[in-house]
């Protein structure tokens, strides 16, 4: 019995710290990709275009 509370404890451990993660480092993946967006627009217009194009299609 108490070997089965403890895995249940910890299989509700292990979802809570994956879910935190998840909403952290979500942010980070976006603005990653915006980065990369920005750089490769850059070469064919300037900046501020492709600052604008970039957030106009993944947000």
């Amino acid at each position: 019995m108490k070997n089965k509370i403890l895995t249940i404890i910890s299989v509700i451990v292990v979802i809570i710290i994956l879910f935190l993660a998840r909403i952290i480092y979500s942010d980070h993946t976006l603005k990653k990709v915006m980065g990369a967006c920005i750089l490769a627009q850059t070469q064919t217009s300037s900046i501020e275009e492709a600052k604008q194009f970039c957030v106009d299609k993944f947000k």
